[in-house]
């Protein structure tokens, strides 16, 4: 059984006609997109909005219809995936890089959906390093105050050169080991000068699609 496509592929039933869809970044999300594309050839009438270069790429190549910001004034539904999701469905988004934009797109979206295998769900978040997005100016001093936060931070490479998210910034992957309470973390984090924000998603999302010990989807709403 392929986890990724079953709960990526579920998400695509939440997306009816007319809807501006937030398109997420990642291996499962990956899927629901290319269902969507599907749909679109049958007939399905959205338009996306992507958190990524890669995602836009994508979307573009499945003849999914793309807009910006400046076209609309709201998003109905964001589908994305997570590297980690707590019981509380907080989550640990970034792993692969789109974070700020992710987390913008969420943020605008009347319902986030969380598409995760079973892999990623856990009991306390911060075993996946933190990552967090920083301008690349005094990057050495905002890794000072990450590692006063107890981060452990590693500066993410491609390459043997610094990673460079579509933002042109830095990020740095910081392990916590565990995040007890993500809510004063993401908040602490944010308010270092040169932090650009943080992969630490807390309360929002609103369902995250998932499989059982059974290997059946799994549904579970923010309570």
């Amino acid at each position: 059984m392929n986890e990724k496509k079953e709960v990526g592929e579920k998400a695509a039933d939440y997306v009816k006609d007319g809807m501006v869809i937030g398109l997420g970044t990642g291996s499962t999300v990956y899927y629901t997109i290319t269902k969507l594309g599907k749909l679109v050839q049958q007939g399905l009438s959205i338009k996306g909005i992507p958190t990524s270069f890669q995602t836009e790429k994508l979307a573009k190549a499945l003849g999914i219809p793309l807009v910006s910001f400046k076209d609309i004034d709201h998003i109905d539904v964001a589908i994305d995936g997570a590297d980690e999701v707590s019981p509380d469905l907080d989550l640990i988004k970034g792993g692969g890089g789109a974070l700020l934009r992710e987390k913008i797109i969420a943020k605008a979206a009347d319902i986030f959906i969380v598409v995760a295998d079973s892999l990623k769900l856990v009991n306390t978040l911060g075993a996946f390093p933190l990552p967090v997005e920083v301008v690349p100016f005094g990057m050495e001093m905002t890794e000072k105050y990450l590692e006063m936060l107890g981060g452990s931070p590693k500066l993410r490479q491609d390459n043997k050169s610094p990673y460079q998210t579509d933002n042109g910034n830095f990020i740095f992957d910081c392990s916590f080991q565990k995040i007890t309470h993500p809510g004063d973390l993401e908040r602490e984090l944010n308010l270092i000068p040169g932090v650009v924000d943080n992969g630490l998603f807390v309360g929002m999302a609103d369902i995250v699609i998932s499989l059982d010990k059974q290997k059946e989807i799994d549904i579970n709403l923010r309570k």
